[in-house]
């Protein structure tokens, strides 16, 4: 398993480097080929082919969740192209009890949250569900990201821990 420090480097050099948290913006500057179609049960895949990078979303996704997924599959593109090397690979997109999903997963958290802004909510004596509203996030990431600040020095007082399988419901228009 990649340790909290090594995925929060990657993922604040990733923002500092392309100026941005914007994951769309991210993709873009990193060259990667985005896919948007209707989907049954697909919210995000990523691939790698003949060397180019492809992630296939799901067309229905709001603003925010598209973030989520797409910032997800780029921890994939970082951490785990040379799983998607071999054809299709279909990750199960959100399962933090798979230590690639999870990874993926902080990864996200990273990209889209900065600790500042969590801390400074935390301190205002906003809860989980608060921050959440507040930084436009799902609260399971938010409480990864909380996690993976606990991993790596922070004191947060959690109650909660992140659902599994935490997108297994979530539904697209």
């Amino acid at each position: 398993m990649i340790n909290s420090f090594e995925i929060y480097k990657k993922a604040t050099q990733l923002v500092q480097k392309s100026g941005t948290t914007n994951a769309l913006k991210i993709a873009d500057e990193l060259g990667i080929k985005l896919y948007y179609e209707n989907y049954e049960n697909l919210l995000g895949m990523y691939t790698c082919r003949w060397k180019h990078r492809f992630i296939f979303l799901n067309n229905n996704l709001d603003g925010s969740m598209l973030q989520i997924v797409l910032a997800h599959e780029l921890g994939h593109d970082i951490f785990h192209r040379d799983l998607a090397s071999n054809g299709l690979k279909e990750f199960a997109l959100f399962d933090i009890r798979s230590i690639t999903e999870y990874e993926a997963n902080a990864f996200a958290a990273h990209v889209l949250l900065k600790n500042e802004d969590v801390l400074s909510l935390a301190r205002a004596g906003y809860d989980v569900a608060q921050i959440a509203s507040s930084l436009n996030s799902h609260i399971n990431l938010l409480l990864i990201k909380m996690q993976e600040m606990n991993r790596m020095g922070f004191d947060f007082n959690m109650p909660y821990r992140a659902e599994g399988d935490f997108f297994k419901n979530v539904t697209v228009k």
